[in-house]
Parts: structure tokens; C-alpha cells; sequence
């Protein structure tokens, strides 16, 4: 069987079930299973997408609602097929071990049937299922132990950022909360790459993935992977993760750190943000506030096992592209991107596939320039923190091609 290029975004919220409740609070109202699948399939061209908070009681029964009228399909493999995309249901956790801050973690199922047993296990140890991201009231460990005999996936989400992850806000070390061979993947999150994760040694024989953790449609896909499988399938996903059989993720396109919002340490006292000469520190180098969010960067540098100019990057490990979403493009506007998309199908095409002289033609040169200075990491970017996203400078694309 030979093998394809499978785009891959894993972290989707659900906002809302096609009744009208509530599952991702800070979520948009629209996203809907329905509407994610067909965002992803229609306009993004996603191959394969993790809807997170499949757990929830009222997201299967819309699942099961398009599984009855023919519109879905569950494979064989593992998943639902909804048109060009596979949907591969996940739910993400919250736990909070004695001694610890609290942590989110993935946990992905084959079939509805695994996640409709696996959310009655949830709703014995958890106050409401039904909604995203919720605190369950065990260790670590023991989710663990549940996801992996049911066949599930296990996931530790946006390890660095400073509010609920595992480096970033629960403990210095992943062994301290759970069990290091019972992991399948980590996601690096928003504001980390591939090097700056290379600094703790016990990532060294994971798989990287690069998500979304989509709030809103138009977030999907700003960040994603490049996998090689036989087919967009769960049991495709699970031999990738694994690097099994030829099938493997063999690039990680995520936003450049310096557009994530927790890149570096910001002061909410007078709204300063370390800039890349900076170092860590407990008081603002401004104004001497302790009001501070420490950064993703500076919290890897606290806790990193290996010296600065030093961190590991193995050959299995695959190139990690700095991409720019079509949003941050300045000047790139909903209907100028509408007509683009209108002649160039999807947005991984616009990314991807469209010659400069094809952007050149149908939206002109500066658009066109920015789009291929974000292939090639040369765009000029203006770096975020305490929860601001970086912005790509306006200058960035001047010169490209005169």
C-alpha cells in the first residue's frame, strides 16, 4: 500500500452542540462538530482533524445524528469520514495531582462507541462531562492507565504555556505526573518550537505535534502537521505517532514562537514584554512589578536540563516550519482571502501549492510577497506575550521581488 501526505490539525473545540449547549465556554457559538468538519474539509483542506470534547453526551448525540443520515461514516480504521476529511475524536483533561499546578491532557478515541464508554468512566470522576477541559479527580496516572486500555491515544496538550500545562504551570517534569512510556505524542503548543523544546531531555523520544487549539473557525489550521500514512485513519495516526511502518509525522508547520501570546515574560504593570536579550527574572526590569507571566521561552530556560546554544535535535526529528496564517497577513481581509480561496480551493493551497506569480496576479505583489516570505521564515515579526499575540510588521515584505 503505498503512502500519502496527510495534513493533520488535532485540537479543535467544540463551542457549541447543534441544540444550542454550551461545551467550550470561550469557544464560538458556531463551532459545531458539523461546522469543523466542513471549515476543515472545504476551506481550510485539512486531511485529518482532532475535535476535542467528543466526550461530551450532546456532541455524540449530534455525531450520531450524521452518522444515521448518511452525511458521515465511521472507517474501519478509526474515525469518521465527513467528505476530504477524517475526524478523529478527542477530549481534553484537566488534571491536578497533590503537590502540582493543574495540567491539560489529550486523550484521543478510534470509534464513538470507545468514547461513549470511555466519557461514562469520565462522568464517575468528574463534576460536569458534558463540558470542555474538565478537572477529573484523579491522578494523572490513572487516566493515563484508562486511555491506553481502551485503545485510545494519550496526548499532553501545549506543554509550555504558563496557564495549565504540564512544564508550564504543574511541575518542573513530565515523569513527576505521569508515566513517560505511556505517552504517544506531546503538543508543543502556541508559543514553542522543536528547539526550544530540544532544552529537556525527557522529550527526546517523543513524536512533536504543532495544533491549533482552535477557539474559532477561522482559527483552524493556524497551526498543523504533515503526516505520511496509507490513509487519514486513527490506526494510521497511531503507527505515525509511533514511527512504525514507514508512517511518521514528517513536519510540524506551527506558528513562529514570537507570534504565540506567551512567548516572553509580560508585566501586567506596565504592560512591558521582554524582548530576546532579556533574561528571566521575578521582578519586571522596568518598573519592578512582581505582576508578571512568565514566558514560554524563559520558563524553558529555567527548567532545561541542558545549557543554552545546547538543546537536541534527533534524526528522527522533522523539520519544524515557521508558518504564518492567512489572518496574519496584513491586508489579506475576509473577502480578498473569500475571492483567493474562491480560485485556489483551500487554504493549505494558498500556503503551499500557488505560485508567486498566480498570488501575484489574483491579490498583487505585496500580499503575494508576504505569503511567500512566510514559506521561506523571513517575515519580520513583532514579538507577544502576556497573552498579546505578535504580529507580523508591516515592512516585512518590502524588496521581495523589485
Amino acid at each position: 500500500m503505498g503512502l500519502q501526505t496527510v495534513y493533520a490539525d488535532l485540537h479543535i473545540h467544540i463551542g457549541r452542540t447543534e441544540e444550542g449547549k454550551a461545551v467550550k465556554i470561550s469557544a464560538a457559538n458556531n463551532l459545531t462538530f458539523y461546522n469543523i468538519a466542513k471549515e476543515a474539509s472545504q476551506r481550510k483542506g485539512i486531511d485529518m482533524i482532532g475535535i476535542i470534547d467528543c466526550q461530551s453526551p450532546s456532541v455524540q448525540r449530534d455525531i450520531l445524528q450524521y452518522l444515521d443520515k448518511g452525511e458521515m461514516e465511521e472507517l474501519p480504521g478509526g474515525g469518521i469520514r465527513f467528505q476530504q476529511t477524517t475526524v478523529i475524536l478527542g477530549s481534553e483533561i484537566e488534571v491536578r495531582d497533590p503537590g502540582m499546578g493543574p495540567a491539560h491532557l489529550l486523550a484521543y478515541m478510534p470509534t464513538v462507541e470507545s468514547m461513549r464508554r470511555f466519557t461514562e468512566w469520565l462522568a464517575k470522576h468528574m463534576k460536569n462531562v458534558g463540558l470542555s477541559s474538565q478537572r477529573i479527580y484523579v491522578p494523572g496516572r490513572e487516566l493515563q492507565r484508562e486511555v491506553k486500555d481502551r485503545g485510545g491515544l494519550f496526548v499532553p496538550a501545549h506543554l509550555f504555556t504558563p496557564h495549565k500545562s504540564i512544564y508550564g504551570s504543574s511541575s518542573t517534569r513530565m515523569e513527576h505526573l505521569l508515566d513517560l512510556d505511556q505517552i504517544d505524542a506531546v503538543e508543543l503548543g502556541l508559543s514553542a518550537d522543536s528547539e526550544m523544546a530540544g532544552y529537556i531531555s525527557e522529550l527526546d523520544r517523543y513524536t512533536y505535534l504543532t495544533n491549533s487549539d482552535a477557539h474559532s473557525l477561522a482559527k483552524i489550521g493556524r497551526e498543523y502537521n504533515k503526516l505520511q500514512l496509507a490513509e487519514p485513519s486513527f490506526e494510521e495516526l497511531r503507527l505515525a505517532l509511533a514511527r512504525r511502518e514507514g508512517r511518521a509525522v514528517t513536519a510540524n508547520y506551527g506558528l513562529n514562537p514570537r507570534l504565540g501570546k506567551y512567548h516572553r515574560t509580560y508585566c501586567s504593570g506596565c504592560s512591558e514584554t521582554a524582548d530576546d536579550k532579556e533574561t528571566a527574572a521575578e521582578r519586571c526590569l522596568q518598573c519592578g512589578s512582581k505582576k508578571i507571566v512568565r514566558g514560554v521561552m524563559d520558563r524553558i530556560y529555567d527548567i532545561a536540563d541542558r545549557p543554552e546554544g545546547e538543546s537536541y535535535v534527533p534524526d528522527y526529528r522533522p523539520p519544524y516550519y515557521y508558518q504564518v496564517p492567512l489572518e496574519y497577513i496584513p491586508g489579506l481581509g475576509p473577502k480578498r482571502l473569500d475571492a483567493l480561496l474562491a480560485e485556489f480551493g483551500t487554504e493549505m493551497n494558498l500556503l503551499h501549492r500557488v505560485s508567486y506569480e498566480q498570488l501575484e496576479r489574483a491579490a498583487g505583489q505585496d500580499i503575494a510577497d508576504y505569503i511567500v516570505q512566510a514559506r521561506e521564515n523571513k517575515l519580520v515579526l513583532e514579538v507577544g506575550g502576556g497573552g498579546r499575540y505578535g504580529k507580523v510588521a508591516a515592512k516585512s515584505h518590502a524588496g521581495l521581488h523589485e
